[in-house]
């Protein structure tokens, strides 16, 4: 359920396929492959990864010609694994050449993600925006017009830093470089607007890597402008440093109601899972109560009262069996992804946690008696005891999405599970 204390910035909403980013639309999760994007099959094997992992966009690179030839090609291939996400082209320096070179590429995508610091230099940047916004335009294409600080427009961050250089109380340097990246990003969208391009057609985003740079440059992109607004910090890094950098930044804007699609840019591991970028975004958006996608499996972090590994593993278990299932349970089960489990390891905090779940088990402690009680929608429905304690609460876990969200029997009788 999303919150409706969290007043969320106006923009206009943009139509991607068919998918709605801004407005009064669930915020989006999108994502980026990082396979050659001219080998079609690598492409195409990941894009329905990412999208079977619940990226509502997926974004892919058009860098050379050989890139943007196979455009079509793994457009047709997702689509014909049933999957129907939107594509989205990423272009560089040459964008304007590769889509007038293959209208096959324009044609098939569904976006095209522009950067004005590199869209073209000096006499070109203008032409070869023109001609790219011209494009969009032909095939009825959104655009994102995508900043970037470690490609940011150099002739306007000079120009930007000679007049600051003039003010009777110059600001910081680094305030420069915010203004230069906003200016950057309004000034192209003014623009395409000039070309013909509705502002329903147009997402910003304002990349940096720095968390409270983030947080400044996309408080004062809100404040300025409607458009939709794409959340990324880039360059966030590996592991446990990028998912923690991505959701201070993230959490605080979101909370602010910025924000209408993100991107989680983890550094994979080498021959990591590229999908870890996609659920740490949903996790973000669910841990605030912004949109609900999987179960949520409340667990403790145990102490010297629960040495056994046992609610570890269960909680484990759980987890990955709910994330696995979500796929299927999504058509089978509508609003399976409100639920709530509890896997408790003692009696502290067990039992209250489990209440307070819409199902909970509170497994045993180190000395505590080899019993388990189950609680179901705030009452004790039954307990647990012996070596099977597990799959039993997997089984009851089971039963009960059955009972409340499909159509099958109810749950078995407390007496038989005591039995």
């Amino acid at each position: 359920m999303a919150r409706d204390d969290i007043r969320r910035h106006k923009t206009v909403a943009v139509k991607i396929a068919g998918v709605t980013v801004g407005g009064t639309a669930p915020i989006a999760v999108q994502s980026m492959t990082n396979t050659d994007t001219a080998d079609i099959q690598a492409t195409t094997t990941q894009i329905v990864d990412l999208a079977h992992a619940g990226s509502e966009l997926v974004r892919i690179t058009v860098d050379r010609d050989e890139a943007a030839a196979a455009v079509p090609y793994i457009r047709d291939a997702v689509r014909a694994r049933s999957v129907d996400v939107p594509i989205i082209g990423d272009f560089h320096y040459i964008g304007h050449k590769l889509l007038a070179d293959h209208p096959d590429c324009a044609q098939a995508l569904d976006k095209y993600r522009i950067n004005p610091g590199n869209v073209g230099f000096k006499d070109k940047r203008d032409p070869q925006f023109s001609a790219i916004i011209e494009t969009a335009l032909r095939y009825g294409k959104p655009v994102r017009i995508g900043v970037n600080w470690g490609s940011l427009d150099q002739e306007l961050l000079t120009h930007l830093m000679d007049e600051n250089a003039k003010r009777a109380e110059p600001m910081d340097a680094r305030e420069v470089l915010h203004e230069a990246m906003v200016q950057s990003a309004l000034l192209s969208a003014a623009r395409a607007e000039q070309l013909g391009l509705g502002s329903d057609r147009i997402i910003l985003s304002a990349k940096v890597s720095a968390v409270q740079d983030l947080i400044s440059v996309y408080r004062m992109l809100a404040e300025r402008s409607s458009y939709a607004l794409h959340l990324g910090l880039t360059e966030a890094g590996m592991g446990s440093k990028g998912i923690a950098a991505s959701s201070a930044a993230f959490g605080i804007l979101l909370q602010q109601g910025i924000g209408d699609t993100i991107r989680t840019s983890l550094t994979p591991e080498p021959k990591g899972d590229r999908t870890l970028e996609v659920r740490v975004s949903q996790e973000i958006l669910q841990s605030m109560g912004l949109r609900s996608f999987a179960p949520e499996v409340a667990a403790c972090p145990g102490c010297g009262r629960t040495t056994s590994t046992v609610f570890q593993e269960l909680a484990k278990d759980i987890e990955d069996h709910l994330r696995c299932s979500m796929p299927e349970w999504r058509a089978q089960y509508p609003g399976v992804e409100t639920l709530n489990v509890a896997v408790m390891g003692c009696i502290v905090n067990g039992p209250g946690e489990s209440k307070h779940a819409d199902i909970g088990i509170s497994l045993p402690g180190t000395g505590e008696q080899p019993a388990a009680p189950v609680f179901i929608d705030g009452k004790k429905a039954m307990t647990l005891r012996g070596p099977n304690i597990a799959n039993e609460f997997k089984d009851i876990v089971a039963d009960y999405i059955e009972q409340r969200f499909g159509t099958g029997e109810a749950l078995k009788s407390a007496s038989a599970r005591d039995g």
